[in-house]
């Protein structure tokens, strides 16, 4: 019974209908899509700009043990050190990077410098300014008195693509204006090096073998390998990982590329996993220490990152790398 005055009973809300319902959920889901792309969003946009603007400017040395079957005593354990790709003439070209590293090289003076290719970028009415940039950047190297040797890479000739047209022009602008710096770029050759405070002319000749660029059609790598001395050491230097694998069993114990840019995009975590996986259909070496399946028996292979870029100015969990490799004496 109810009395004037009481107040009113508490109703249950009715149920709401199966269409209301219905569309609150989707209502709620709309909402929590649209909070859950604007911090992929954020992210997704921080990660660009970490990769373009703070990662390529960060330094990767790697410091890493080179062991040479028959290395003579006067290199046991001396370093030398290995660059590659600065890709000068690329727009957003991390120039500024190489310019640090090579600062730090011609500071610290390692045994000898090897450049592993890749100076510029492509051929265009730039050229002999792009050239001219490149040789600025690795002059301090010879200039403080560094044995400083480099092989051409595919982009030196201008060739972007396996099948693009070779500007063997550009290469050898490129290779006269090096020469004239200091820099020696060695195409199938063979020379000996000769250890720092080494006490007489000749004695601890170690070998560098440089191979000619893979893409350009010019790598010769057994008649390079030809002209080191039976019985002689050799670290055997090229761009592309491609010529390692067209080296004879025990010809190259220590073998050192660049090329791949380690990717240059890679998943966290997950150092096998870059765009490189997507857009090659055979098998790629990346980055680091190559194991036993990659090339012939006795052959190892080190590939460093390089500096700067190919296609896009961008570096996510791959930094630019300047590899510091020390000299072991290996049994043969």
């Amino acid at each position: 019974m109810t009395y004037a005055g009481d107040p009113p009973r508490a109703t249950r809300a009715a149920p709401p209908a199966a269409g209301a319902a219905g569309s609150f959920r989707a209502g709620v889901l709309a909402r929590y899509t649209k909070r859950a792309a604007a911090v992929l969003g954020a992210a997704g946009a921080g990660l660009l700009l970490w990769g373009a603007l703070v990662e390529p400017r960060l330094i990767d040395t790697e410091h890493e043990v080179a062991p040479i079957p028959g290395l003579p005593s006067a290199w046991e354990g001396r370093r030398i050190a290995l660059i590659a790709d600065l890709q000068v003439g690329m727009w957003g070209a991390n120039t500024g990077t190489a310019r640090r590293i090579v600062a730090r090289l011609a500071a610290d003076r390692p045994a000898a410098v090897l450049i592993a290719g890749d100076f510029l970028y492509k051929a265009g009415d730039d050229l002999a300014e792009h050239v001219a940039q490149a040789v600025a950047i690795v002059r301090p190297l010879p200039a403080a008195g560094i044995p400083t040797y480099a092989v051409l890479g595919n982009h030196d000739y201008g060739m972007d693509e396996q099948d693009d047209r070779r500007e063997s022009a550009m290469a050898e602008r490129l290779r006269r204006a090096l020469e004239q710096a200091g820099v020696r770029v060695l195409r199938n050759e063979a020379v000996p090096l000769e250890a720092p405070g080494a006490p007489e002319a000749g004695a601890g000749a170690l070998y560098l073998v440089g191979v000619g660029s893979h893409w350009a059609g010019e790598d010769d790598p057994a008649a390079a390998l030809a002209q080191v001395p039976r019985g002689a050491s050799s670290v055997v230097l090229m761009h592309n990982p491609a010529s390692f694998t067209r080296l004879s069993a025990g010809a190259a114990p220590v073998a050192l590329a660049a090329h791949t840019h380690g990717g240059q995009i890679r998943l966290p975590f997950t150092p096998d996993w870059s765009w490189l996986t997507f857009v090659k259909e055979d098998a790629v070496h990346a980055d680091g220490w190559s194991d036993a399946t990659f090339g012939a028996a006795g052959n190892r292979l080190y590939v460093n990152r390089g500096i700067g870029f190919s296609d896009v100015p961008i570096r996510i969990n791959c930094p630019p790398e300047l590899t510091l490799l020390t000299l072991r004496r290996a049994a043969r």
